[in-house]
């Protein structure tokens, strides 16, 4: 038999069913990396939070089935990368199973941490399936990994500009094009969620990271294409980083020009696409006047994005070092929750 291998999918999660969408709200704004508030308040928070929103939350959820389709879309793409990795060099015999780690609801953390004892691998990857590195999202992950006793493990920490995940999306915004019309004039909104600004200024890498990522693209478009980096799913009454997605539109609106939105921190289907993207912006669109509205879907199982996870998986249990930042810039911004600590150092 040969080398048995486990890969951990970090992922936000989704409410599976109408009953479990207050307490996935209740989970996520209970997070300290989201809500940065003292505890006793911040669970005062949570709960009410939780409970405004949970009525127009269920009823979004209830255009897509009632749930989330973020957890199935997942085990699509985990099932997709068992075979990537078996199929890559040295590792046809190895014995490769993916594990769910989601934040906010099931299959929790623990869940994933129990079943990798359970399967008692040599080797141990954790991967978020966040390719631009955050507090809020990789790291709060990896704190509950901690936390809930997660045993040795690697880590690829992000992927902003890895080449695989830079083709794919490159093939998805060509597709949709294509699909359009191939209009001469289009602006792409590379609409990435939104954080707090209070986030980014305590030195959080996730906006330069976004940016990375749209650089890393734009060269693989063509030339007449326009560009915008904005930013989705605000909530709260703080100031978030911007330009806000919205506004965006609206410019697109002003100028008579058609849009490609393209979800470039999602690599899955989820609220913040189906609705808020395809319904919510296409009506906004509509109303001020775009000529043309387009959106890109999320990666999913696009072939080259799971091969490159694959590549970055092999890359890193080859290599000498437990942690894969896969990214050609290096690390420009100091992390202030930086996984090096606890994984013995960089690899960039």
């Amino acid at each position: 038999m040969g080398q048995k291998i486990a890969i951990v999918l970090f992922n936000l999660g989704g409410p599976d069913g109408p009953d479990s969408v207050r307490p996935f709200l209740k989970n996520l704004f209970s997070d300290p990396a989201i809500i940065r508030v003292p505890t006793p308040v911040r669970w005062i928070l949570a709960r009410l939070i939780s409970t405004l929103r949970a009525k127009s939350a269920r009823a979004n959820y209830a255009k897509m089935g009632g749930g989330s389709p973020l957890v199935p879309e997942t085990l699509a793409q985990a099932e997709a990368l068992e075979r990537a990795v078996k199929a890559r060099p040295g590792y046809e015999n190895a014995e490769v199973k993916t594990f769910l780690a989601m934040r906010y609801w099931k299959p929790f953390v623990k869940d994933a941490i129990a079943q990798v004892r359970a399967f008692n691998p040599d080797e141990t990857v954790l991967l978020p399936l966040y390719p631009q590195f955050s507090t809020t999202t990789t790291d709060s992950s990896l704190q509950a990994w901690k936390k809930a006793g997660g045993g040795p493990a690697k880590l690829i920490c992000c992927y902003p500009d890895a080449p695989g995940f830079i083709e794919a999306h490159a093939e998805a915004v060509m597709e949709t094009w294509q699909a359009g019309g191939s209009p001469q004039r289009v602006r792409v909104l590379w609409s990435a969620h939104g954080l707090p600004e209070k986030i980014i200024l305590d030195g959080d890498p996730y906006q330069k990271q976004v940016e990375e990522t749209v650089a890393a693209l734009r060269p693989l478009l063509p030339d007449n294409f326009e560009h915008a980096i904005c930013y989705q799913s605000r909530v709260g009454p703080v100031k978030w980083i911007g330009p806000a997605t919205e506004t965006e539109i609206e410019r697109a609106g002003s100028d008579k020009i058609p849009v490609i939105v393209v979800p470039i921190a999602f690599v899955s289907e989820h609220i913040e696409t189906l609705v808020e993207l395809d319904e919510e912006y296409y009506e906004v669109a509509h109303e001020v006047g775009v000529p043309l509205y387009l959106r890109a879907p999320a990666l999913g199982t696009r072939a080259k994005f799971i091969d490159e996870l694959a590549r970055l998986t092999t890359d890193l249990l080859e290599g000498s070092d437990p942690i894969l930042a896969a990214r050609t810039t290096g690390c420009v911004v100091a992390c202030p929750s930086c996984p090096r600590a606890e994984f013995g150092g960089c690899a960039v």
